[in-house]
């Protein structure tokens, strides 16, 4: 082998070796990214996990992004989401925020759906006062109350006693993933300690109608009564009294008297 080519062979080892250092430390860098760098570790979802459902181990992990496209509640650490109770519907590869979980405290996985200041009522419906079936669980609700005002029940009064309520659950079903109409026999509503005890008392006094409300209406508008028109007091209206007739007497003797009525004169002989 000539000096030339043992060169040129040589180069070529050093070239590749220093290649090969390179390339190696472009990717330890890469891979140890120091902590202040602008990634940072976030939890997202290996699977979907349906509204209601406890989260478990193998569905979630862990991956780098860039922290300006990360929400703040976003979790960073697999064991903070295991053992909650996702009160949305999380599709897969989505960020795990703590918004969208619940503490998970024992019991059925309903309670931990409900808000700290609210409580869940059932209550009893059919196909009508169910709105044909199409209530599903995440639906918001009105309330209306019918009570009879007479004994005999001829008649009755009807009023929204309760707005905009969130399904909890439609008999023993929580999750969302339904779209179908499903005619149940029981609704489970969310609402305030205040609401609950005016539903229970209208369940008493008389029958109850849901009505599905647009998920994008939800303010609570005040119900307008209309107003009680006053009851006219009587107006007495004096009659007029007729005018007394206005007679007067001639001078002569066995002349005439002329009676005066209103704007009328005339003329009575005497004898």
């Amino acid at each position: 082998m000539s000096s030339r080519t043992a060169t040129l062979i040589g180069i070529s080892l050093v070239m590749g070796l220093s290649a090969a250092w390179m390339a190696n430390s472009w990717l330890s860098a890469r891979l140890n990214a120091s902590p202040d760098d602008h990634l940072r570790s976030v939890v997202v979802s290996t699977v979907e996990i349906p509204f209601g459902q406890m989260v478990e181990a193998q569905q979630v992990t862990t991956v780098r992004m860039p922290m300006d496209a990360i929400p703040d509640d976003a979790l960073d650490a697999t064991e903070k989401a295991v053992g909650k109770i996702a009160t949305f519907d999380i599709l897969r590869g989505d960020i795990v925020r703590g918004a969208r979980l619940s503490e998970h405290l024992g019991g059925s996985t309903l309670a931990s759906l409900i808000a700290t200041d609210k409580r869940a009522i059932s209550v009893r419906v059919d196909d009508v006062v169910g709105v044909g079936g199409f209530l599903l669980p995440g639906n918001r609700v009105d309330v209306l109350a019918t009570k009879h005002t007479d004994g005999g029940g001829n008649t009755a009064v009807s009023r929204t006693i309760l707005e905009n309520l969130r399904v909890l659950a439609v008999d023993q079903t929580a999750g969302t993933d339904k779209t179908q109409p499903v005619v149940v026999r029981a609704v489970t509503l969310e609402m305030t300690a205040a609401e609950a005890e005016s539903l229970v008392t209208a369940q008493t006094e008389g029958k109850l109608q849901l009505a599905l409300r647009n998920p994008l209406a939800v303010d609570k508008k005040p119900v307008a009564v209309a107003p009680v028109a006053p009851v006219a007091r009587p107006i007495t209206i004096a009659s007029a009294a007729a005018p007394r007739p206005v007679m007067h007497r001639s001078g002569s003797v066995g002349g005439s008297i002329t009676v005066i009525r209103g704007i009328e004169a005339h003329v009575v002989n005497v004898q």
